[in-house]
């Protein structure tokens, strides 16, 4: 009987024991790590919002954000029409925390989102130096491969150090403008397809019909990178362009709950729908490698990604690197593309001068040619202004972020491992000391002797980021956009529609909320 006790007393011993001890890594984890870096940070004067334990400053953000929609929805009602758009108005609407902590603690300040520390500079000359680091310790916070998995996992996109220099230079030659020149007569067939349904409404309207073009121009993108990604297989990319646009959404609705430990295991409706769309787009993925496999050869970008696998010296598992990697190409192929032209012909509706500036540009250049060809779109200086304007006013990516995997020091910051460095773009594109007192105004003439002499800090321009890491699929998507805007311009004209609601929001990218309507003519 005493042994039988003397044994409990030890299990309850051995019991306390392990309890206390996750509860002090619990308490490390959620607090002390995230507690010393702050500190770190506050001894060199860096201030921000005081966090609360496990959620950080979460709520802070939510009551803020929820407050800015209230107001932003009165003002709407009060004045809604096109002279009422602002170029300028959207970041403070859709991330009015950090405006607000910007103007009480400065360009540099620190907030947090569950364990997660941030550090958000605005320091041009800070930013220059993290634009400047080439050291692989500089590399995307580890939060994103965590936290979104299901988009991402571990590709180009997300991954850091070895992993992404293998990945880099595996993808990125397949982007280059060389290689892309290849894929115009693809790109150019596309967009033909798609202006010939809309020939086809506008004759059966009367002349003139009304398009939502961002719906389109996913459709396009999509079938874009799927062909030139999967080559014979693309017409597995628009049922992998649909699930993946799920994921989206249903990602970006928990977009404010990064860091909170352990909220994406938790089985919620929203869960459980991320989980089923990730699962079925890795076995799609996987169903057109392996169909691939059987066919033979092609040279496309799935080619590149299979034979990357095959050389990753088993630092990720194939399968998983194979799926990342298509996914993160899939998702930033046609997304950015996508949402810049419909922002585009958004603008080029609001100012009917530059559309047809940039038309008759377009008409001098093609010169009764029917199709562009490489070297008429590196002609179109007026067209390449245009999205140039248009990516400064409505950057696909809202922030640049970074997290070092050592101490780092950037100018007289020093930043400690594991802290995430958060560069807001549309705080440097919006900057009239930057870029002029028209900074809120769309004009492409800033851009006429590029970028470099647009504005007095060139490193503050990053709309395809900055640095090492900067888009790889930048010389695609400009090519894209050429040709789709170009078709376009030289075959119609537009206005906006009565119903066009301008109404940025923020998906993962920044996207036209309510979508794009304008109204088509043949030209």
């Amino acid at each position: 009987m005493m042994e039988l006790s003397l044994l409990l007393k030890i299990c309850l011993s051995i019991g306390l024991v392990g309890v206390f001890s996750l509860f002090l890594h619990l308490y490390s984890f959620l607090w002390l790590k995230p507690e010393r870096r702050r500190w770190k940070l506050m001894r060199q004067g860096i201030g921000g919002p005081k966090p609360s334990f496990f959620y950080g400053n979460i709520h802070e953000m939510r009551k803020l954000q929820q407050s800015k929609a209230m107001e932003s929805l009165k003002v709407k009602h009060v004045s809604d029409s096109e002279s009422s758009i602002s170029h300028t108005d959207w970041p403070s609407i859709l991330f009015p925390y950090l405006e607000e902590w910007r103007r009480k603690y400065g360009r540099i300040f620190m907030y947090s989102t569950g364990n997660i520390q941030f550090l958000y500079v605005t320091n041009p000359d800070v930013v220059k130096e993290i634009s400047l680091c080439t050291a692989l310790e500089l590399g995307k916070p580890s939060y994103l491969a965590k936290e979104r998995k299901p988009l991402f996992g571990n590709g180009i996109l997300t991954s850091s150090g070895k992993i992404w220099v293998h990945q880099r230079k595996s993808i990125a030659p397949e982007l280059y403008s060389n290689k892309v020149k290849g894929m115009i007569n693809l790109m150019v067939e596309t967009t033909e397809s798609l202006l010939r349904a809309w020939e086809t409404s506008i004759e059966g309207n009367g002349g003139i019909t009304n398009i939502r073009v961002d719906e389109h121009f996913r459709s396009l993108s999509a079938d874009i990178i799927s062909r030139a990604c999967f080559g014979s297989n693309y017409s597995k990319g628009e049922e992998m362009f649909l699930k993946l646009r799920d994921l989206q959404r249903a990602m970006s609705k928990q977009s404010l709950l990064i860091g909170i430990p352990g909220l994406r295991f938790v089985p919620s409706k929203n869960n459980r729908e991320i989980w089923r769309l990730e699962k079925e787009i890795r076995t799609l993925i996987l169903k057109v490698v392996r169909e691939r496999k059987e066919a033979g050869y092609e040279k496309d970008l799935l080619q590149m990604i299979l034979e990357s696998a095959n050389n990753n010296n088993e630092e990720l598992d194939e399968s998983q690197f194979i799926v990342d990697n298509c996914k993160n190409i899939y998702f930033a192929g046609h997304e950015t593309s996508a949402t810049t032209a419909s922002w585009c012909l958004m603008l080029l509706a609001l100012h009917p001068e530059w559309q047809d500036r940039a038309r008759a540009e377009v008409v001098d250049v093609y010169n009764g040619h029917p199709r562009p060809d490489v070297d008429m779109l590196r002609k179109m200086k007026t067209l390449t202004m245009v999205i140039q304007e248009t990516l400064r006013l409505y950057p696909p990516a809202a922030f640049v972020s970074r997290e070092p995997s050592v101490d780092m020091k950037f100018g007289d910051v020093h930043v400690p491992q594991g802290v995430n460095i958060w560069i807001p773009v549309s705080t440097f594109h919006h900057d009239p000391d930057i870029w002029g007192h028209d900074a809120h105004m769309f004009n492409p003439e800033r851009f006429a002797n590029g970028i470099f002499r647009a504005c007095k800090l060139p490193h503050a321009y990053m709309p395809f980021g900055m640095g090492t890491r900067t888009c790889a699929g930048q010389n695609f998507a400009m090519i894209e956009l050429k040709v789709l805007l170009s078709l376009i311009l030289i075959n119609f004209s537009f206005s906006l529609s009565p119903n066009y609601d301008h109404s940025p929001a923020f998906r993962l990218v920044i996207e036209p909320g309510n979508g794009v309507e304008l109204l088509f003519r043949r030209v």
